[in-house]
């Protein structure tokens, strides 16, 4: 667990501003969070560093349709940005109630700065699932590299272990079509993590895709490369020659005039004679024909 205990409070925080912002709007006569206004549409922003990155367009259509019925149940999550306002969670929400055609948005104001913004992005997603595996990896990644988290301080924040952080991770070392893949959705996380330290990730991606392997047989599959690889980088044992084969090398080199190489095993094996020209080469076809 981190050490840090501004951190620790920061997850706290987080986990209790994350629960006021899953709190619906609530209807006539109840008591709950509401949102704190109105704010015209055209005056929300999405956050650039928004961690989420693909919309699928039926889910933004259905969800338009539910907010033209029901309006928006849940308000966007905005801070203070010059005249306007910057979407922290709730960018599906915005899309969607463009298309619905509406002019304003319930929204919950706060003024964070940058990095908590990502983080609420991030907690948001992760707990609504709205991440795929990609997004999710490069959220944890931009929050280490802009903000100095360690894998603890984001297990801590997002409610998950360390372990499942450095596995997200692992997938940003996967070449781009297979992160494409992962993004779309026809590789799932634990495909492509069994991909990482292979010697062709989107070969075997593509195989894994084509005979719709369980992730289970694409780790068999990705344990076979890496055994292949060691293998073949594995230093090749040197067998040492006894003396009489080393002897009768040395006396059919000196007798040929040229280099010869015995490798024996067993009842057989081979004799190899080197020759640096044509006419090398012409003398020892003489001296087997002479021989036959």
């Amino acid at each position: 667990m981190s050490d840090d205990p501004s951190k620790r409070r920061l997850g706290r925080g987080l986990a209790a501003l994350i629960g006021e912002m899953d709190q619906p709007v609530p209807a006539a006569g109840q008591k709950n969070i509401s949102p704190d206004r109105m704010a015209p549409i055209e005056h929300v922003t999405r956050n650039p560093k928004n961690p989420r990155r693909h919309f699928d367009d039926s889910e933004l259509q259905d969800l338009s349709s539910s907010i033209r019925q029901h309006g928006i149940v849940q308000p966007v999550v905005v801070r203070p940005r010059g005249t306007g306002f910057e979407i922290i969670a709730g960018e599906r929400r915005w899309r969607a109630a463009q298309l619905a055609g509406l002019t304003e948005i319930p929204v919950i104001v706060r003024d964070v700065d940058d990095r908590t913004a990502l983080e609420i992005a991030i907690v948001e997603n992760v707990q609504r699932s709205d991440l795929n595996p990609l997004e999710e990896a490069l959220g944890y990644d931009q929050l280490i590299a802009e903000h100095g988290y360690t894998q603890n301080d984001l297990g801590e924040i997002i409610g998950k272990s360390r372990s499942h952080v450095a596995n997200s991770l692992r997938l940003l070392k996967l070449p781009d079509p297979v992160r494409d893949m992962l993004s779309a959705g026809t590789l799932s996380a634990g495909h492509a993590r069994a991909l990482v330290t292979t010697s062709d990730p989107t070969s075997l991606a593509k195989t894994i895709v084509a005979k719709g392997m369980s992730v289970r047989d694409a780790e068999r599959l990705a344990q076979n490369d890496i055994k292949a690889q060691s293998d073949q980088n594995a230093p090749q044992k040197i067998v040492e020659k006894d003396s009489d084969t080393l002897a009768l090398e040395r006396t059919l080199s000196d007798s040929l005039g040229l280099e010869v190489k015995i490798n024996h095993k067993g009842g057989s094996g081979q004799v190899r004679i080197n020759y640096r020209s044509l006419e090398q080469l012409e003398e020892i076809c003489r001296l087997l024909e002479r021989r036959a």
